[in-house]
Parts: structure tokens; sequence; C-alpha cells
């Protein structure tokens, strides 16, 4: 089945348009009798396929992420496009694959997010928040993304394996190129998929994954000529180690994928408790009580990371519908967050939600985000911090929304106290 009717999904127009709108699609997509199939977009110099299925039912995108051994993330699953050779260098990362390598990496890097490790980051945590709403405070009232949002995230991550402050705002330049899609604010090319905007934009993605790489792959042959004990001498030294190349891969998935997804939560968050001042309220009324669920529904509602894609490895039946090996199927993660059949009422901001089995972290599964309990602390120190130094904080306006099909990102929102 194509999808004859209405916007079409592997057209940039469509990500431009209006939340509300393109919630409304999915709407009508999780209403039909099966998965729609879409026709891939191709793009010059990478190229392109026949298309993809878009699984945009809850019960959909849980099934198929229990079963990676069909619905694999190889060889690509951050791309709609596979990924060649020369991208997947700085970004074939363990998100794109499966079986014994998958297993390997993230037995390795799963180091990095030991409860040990967590409860030592606590402290630090909260004295980072501090820091940067005790600065944005002295800054006046601006962009909340530029001032706070997106600065907590980087920081913590860059601390975490031992990346000198200097090099944190290059860090945080690099993950808006390699996250910017179709925007040309961040990737500085027009939505116009022509051969020299993808050019231009194709140039400066390797110069961001290139920089990243080397940055922590320096940083890794360092510590195997001396370790001190932190993070990144843990993953680079021991029998089961990260290579340079593996480390600087590694560092790419942790900063783009750890930073972003608690950068957009906490932005949307902001805006969400503005919209919703009865479920502020809630929140204030018992912080302690209610911010892992508010943290939750934060990630819901908003969902920050909209799709992961995988390929079917044979022939396989899901739920009615038969799919062949070879097939591409896109995870909707936006759409399963919204499914009448599974929330109550999807469309409402509701921070006692209970049950909440949300998949704003990727579904059930070996890919199941490493950092969700990170992610969750980082929020709630950060809205902690804001609602007690701030307790009349709030946006002002609508956000300026990253033109993506992958991230559901803000990249300014005005605020006030």
């Amino acid at each position: 089945m194509t999808l004859s009717a209405g916007p079409d999904l592997s057209q940039i127009p469509f990500w431009a348009l209006p939340q509300a709108e393109r919630m409304e699609a999915f709407k009508k997509l999780r209403a039909l009798d099966r998965p729609v199939f879409v026709k891939e977009q191709a793009v010059p110099f990478v190229g392109g396929g026949p298309g993809y299925y878009a699984l945009v039912r809850h019960a959909d995108v849980v099934e198929a992420s229990r079963n990676a051994e069909v619905f694999s993330s190889e060889p690509c699953s951050n791309s709609i496009p596979d990924m060649p050779r020369w991208l997947s260098v700085y970004f074939g990362s363990m998100i794109n694959m499966d079986g014994p390598r998958h297993a390997r990496l993230r037995r390795i890097v799963s180091r990095a997010f030991t409860p040990r490790i967590l409860a030592k980051m606590e402290d630090d945590l909260a004295r980072a928040a501090g820091e940067i709403v005790d600065q944005a405070v002295k800054e006046g009232p601006g962009d909340f993304v530029a001032q706070v949002a997106a600065k907590l995230p980087v920081r913590v991550i860059c601390d975490m394996m031992g990346i000198p402050p200097k090099f944190h705002g290059m860090v945080l330049r690099r993950t808006n190129v390699i996250l910017g899609n179709a925007d040309p604010e961040y990737t500085g090319i027009a939505p116009e998929l022509s051969r020299v905007n993808v050019a231009r934009g194709l140039a400066r993605l390797l110069h961001a994954g290139y920089s990243l790489n080397r940055l922590a792959a320096r940083l890794g042959d360092e510590r195997r000529r001396r370790p001190t004990g932190d993070l990144v001498s843990l993953l680079v030294n021991g029998d089961e180690h990260l290579t340079s190349q593996e480390l600087g891969s590694f560092f790419i998935l942790l900063v783009v994928a750890g930073s972003e997804t608690t950068r957009n939560a906490v932005a949307h968050g902001l805006k969400l408790f503005t919209d919703h001042p009865a479920q502020r309220e809630v929140l204030l009324g018992d912080f302690d009580r209610h911010i892992v669920g508010a943290c939750d529904e934060i990630v819901r509602h908003s969902t920050p990371v909209i799709q992961f894609r995988r390929t079917l490895t044979r022939d396989h039946e899901m739920n009615g519908t038969a799919y062949a090996k070879g097939d591409k199927v896109l995870l909707f993660y936006n759409s399963a967050n919204r499914d009448e059949s599974v929330f109550n009422d999807p469309d409402t901001f509701d921070i006692t939600r209970d049950p909440n089995p949300h998949v704003g972290f990727g579904g059930p599964g070996p890919h199941h985000c490493l950092g969700a309990h990170l992610a969750r602390r980082e929020m709630t120190v950060m809205f902690r911090e804001l609602f007690t130094s701030l307790p009349r904080i709030r946006a002002v306006g609508e956000p300026d929304r990253l033109l993506s099909n992958f991230i559901n990102g803000i990249k300014h929102l005005r605020y006030t106290w």
C-alpha cells in the first residue's frame, strides 16, 4: 500500500508543517488496517531505495524492537538510505549493529552507565545545573536553549569522557551540524536536495564527524599510555576494550544521542509546563513524588527522537502484515507514543499518567537507550534548579523548531521569569 493521500512522510515539506498537523496525519495512518509503504526520496551522493513501511502503531514498534533477529539495525538504523562507507567511518556506531558485534560494544560501553558511575555524578549534576542557571540569571532571559537546555547534557557527557571545557562549545556546534538534517541554520544548505546543496551539507557533516572522532580518539590514545582510572581509561584498557575508531564513534553517539534527547526534553518541558499551568502546579506541589512521572510524560509527549530504521533479515509476518527480506521499516516513536489503543487521551499532557509505556527511549529489546536513566537524572536536577531558583520561569511565544524527520528539536525558545 502506498501513501496516496495527505502529506508525504518522505518529503521535507511534511516536516515543516506545524506539529499538530503532523500528529493528525499520523493519527490517520494509525487508523488504517495496515502500515503504509512510503516511496523513498533519493539523496544525491548517498542514494536511496524503493521505500519503507511506516510502523506507526505502538504494538508494531514494540514487537519490531524486541525482534532484532528479524528487524535488524544493520546495515543502518539512523539513516533511511544505506549509509556510504565514507560516512559510516564516523557514524557507524553500535546502534547500526546487531548480534555479537552489538553485544560486545554494548557490554563495553555499559561501563559508562553503571549505578556506581551514575551515583558518583549526582553532586556534579546538581552543581552544574546550579552554575548554568546562575549564569543565565546574570545574562538575563533570552534564548532558553542556548542559555540553559543545551548546556547541561554536553557538559555532563564531556565531563564523563574527560573532554576539557575549552572544547565544549566546539562539541555543541558539531553536534548541531550532525543532527541538523534539513535545517538550513545548522547545515548551511537550503532544504532542496540539489547536488550543490547536498554536497555542501555532506562536507560539513564529514567535518563535524571527523572533528569529534579525532577529539575522542586522541584522548583514548593518551589514556592507553597513561591510564587515570576515568571512564575513557576503562573503555580503552582491559581484556575487552574499544579501539580508537570505536571510541570516536561511541563518543559521537554519546554526545549526539545523549545531549540531543535531554536538551530537547528540557526545552519541550518548559514549553509544556508553560502551556499547562495546572500540571506545573501538580509538580511543584510535590516535586519528589511527581518528577519521575513528569520526565517520562515530557519524553512521551514530545518524543525527541522521531524514528529509527530497521531492515528485514528474512520474510516475516507481523500483526497481519507480510514483509519480505530486505524491506525497510521505520519505527515512528512519535506516533506510537500517541497510540489511542495504549494511552488514554494521548494528546493530553498528564504527569500523573500511570501506566506510561512510552517508547521515547526506544522500544524494548537490545537497542533500548543505555542512557535513559542518566537523561532522567539530568532532567530532574535541571527542573529542580529552575523551579527553585526561578519559580516564575516560563516560555514566551512559540519555539523555533528544527526542520528534521529524525529529531523533534527546538532550536530557540524565548523565555522570561
